[in-house]
C-alpha cells in the first residue's frame, strides 16, 4: 500500500500524477492504463483543489493507493467543502465543441476511466472518492 499527503495546490498534481503512476505500473498496466489513472487522479485532485478548498489556502489531499495484480485502487481524501455528486450534470456531448459550457467533464472522464468510482462526504469525516481500475487480465 502507497499513502502519500500533498498540499491541495495546482502545483503539486505533477506529483500526484507520478505517485498514482508508479502504483499503476507496480500493478503491471500497460502505459495508456497507467495514464488513464493518472489523468482520473489529476482530474478528482484538480476538483478538490478548485471546488473543495476553494477558500482555504493550507488544505491537504491524502491519496492512497493499494496494488494487486492487474488492480490499483486509489483513495482520494480531504477535509474541504462537501460536495454533492448527484447534482453533477451529465455532459451534453452532443453539443458542437463551441457550443459547450467550459469545465463540467472532469466527473464524467473520471467514470470513463475507471471501473468503479464510489463517493462519500461527510460534514464531520470529509469528502474521499475511491477509483478502481483493472486491466483486462484482472479480475
Amino acid at each position: 500500500m502507497f499513502r502519500a499527503v500533498y498540499p491541495a495546490d495546482f502545483n503539486q498534481l505533477d506529483a500526484i500524477r507520478d505517485f498514482v503512476g508508479e502504483a499503476a505500473s507496480q500493478a503491471g498496466f500497460s502505459s495508456q492504463d497507467i495514464y488513464s489513472v493518472q489523468l482520473a487522479a489529476d482530474e478528482a485532485c484538480s476538483n478538490v483543489i478548485e471546488h473543495a478548498y476553494r477558500d482555504t489556502q493550507d488544505g491537504e489531499i491524502e491519496i492512497t493507493c493499494s496494488v494487486q495484480p492487474g488492480e490499483v485502487k486509489i483513495i482520494i481524501h480531504d477535509h474541504g467543502a462537501q460536495f454533492d455528486m448527484g447534482k453533477v450534470k451529465s455532459p451534453n456531448l452532443s453539443d458542437r465543441l463551441e457550443d459547450r459550457e467550459i469545465g463540467g467533464l472532469g466527473v464524467y472522464f473520471i467514470h470513463k476511466l475507471m471501473d468503479e468510482v464510489e463517493f462519500i462526504s461527510s460534514r464531520t469525516d470529509g469528502n474521499t472518492l475511491t477509483m478502481v481500475k483493472r486491466t483486462s487480465g484482472g479480475t
